[in-house]
């Protein structure tokens, strides 16, 4: 029992570094960027991956400087792990996000100049102060997100590829509704700070009914345009995703930790990659076994 109990204690402590880190949501992040290739059906190529994780550690290092006030009455925990390495992971960030400017500069990489859109987008949203304006906040992190395909499709020139454009969309939608769930932990110190919410105003029973029937809505189109041929049958593996967010939607509450949060919900992303890279891993493997 001691040693399980160790074991659990370690796996815990370590889940709470990658995420207060922001190395897990940068992997998240990433994630997204793999799953766009996979349903587009792309080859694999390290770069755009490494631009991805480098811009998010970035802006999610900056932005929990800027927001440390907050987070010292929502997740004193991470406010506690920013107040000593905060400075250090925002010096870590800004150097991946130059190395990867650099690299988008250096090897001519179509839409280099888009490299100054997350930095912009992290000052509109904690310095400007959008995140204050209802439902703008949860607009402007899911519009966010939702470049990470479009900038995967910039990449290998399929930019108005219906799979990308498709799953932009898409995650713009899911990321929007995710952020909304996230603002549930965040009801204390949200209403404090004049921050506007679905959860401040309107409580977390009916955020959550608010999200869960987003949720289904997002599913429905799915289904809708694989069914008229837009899209291939593939693109129901996006449900597995739809599925993930519907359940953590019903059960989000304040009194849930900041790992349930930082690490169930904004593990969503490394899911879906799982579930296609596994779905990707089945078909090769049935192809290899019919022309063996």
């Amino acid at each position: 029992m001691a040693l399980i109990h160790t074991l659990t204690a370690t796996l815990g402590t370590a889940i709470r570094v990658l995420v207060h880190s922001n190395v897990f949501i940068s992997l998240s992040a990433t994630s997204v960027a793999v799953s766009t290739v996979l349903l587009a059906s792309l080859s694999f190529d390290p770069i755009p991956f490494f631009i991805v994780f480098a811009v998010t550690m970035f802006v999610y290092s900056f932005n929990r400087l800027t927001d440390f006030a907050e987070d010292r009455r929502n997740t004193p925990g991470r406010a506690t792990f920013i107040g000593r390495y905060g400075r250090l992971l925002l010096t870590v960030g800004i150097v991946l996000y130059l190395l990867a400017t650099g690299v988008a500069i250096t090897r001519q990489i179509p839409g280099a100049p888009a490299m100054a859109i997350p930095l912009l987008v992290a000052v509109l949203y904690s310095v400007v102060g959008f995140k204050q304006i209802l439902l703008v906040k949860n607009l402007l992190v899911g519009l966010s997100w939702g470049l990470i395909p479009l900038g995967v499709g910039v990449y290998y020139g399929m930019l108005w590829s219906t799979d990308v454009l498709f799953f932009a969309g898409f995650i713009t939608a899911m990321i929007t509704i995710a952020a909304a769930v996230f603002d549930i932990k965040d009801i204390e110190g949200d209403s404090e700070a004049g921050i506007d919410t679905l959860a401040v105003r309107y409580g977390p029973r009916r955020t959550r009914t608010l999200a869960a029937a987003a949720t289904v809505v997002v599913s429905l189109v799915v289904v809708s345009f694989v069914l008229v041929g837009v899209l291939d049958p593939v693109s129901l593996l996006l449900l597995a995703f739809t599925g993930y967010v519907f359940g953590y939607s019903l059960v989000a509450t304040p009194e849930r930790g900041p790992l349930f949060y930082g690490f169930v919900v904004d593990g969503e992303h490394i899911f879906l990659a799982l579930v296609l890279l596994g779905w990707n891993s089945l078909l090769t493997g049935w192809k290899s076994l019919l022309l063996s």
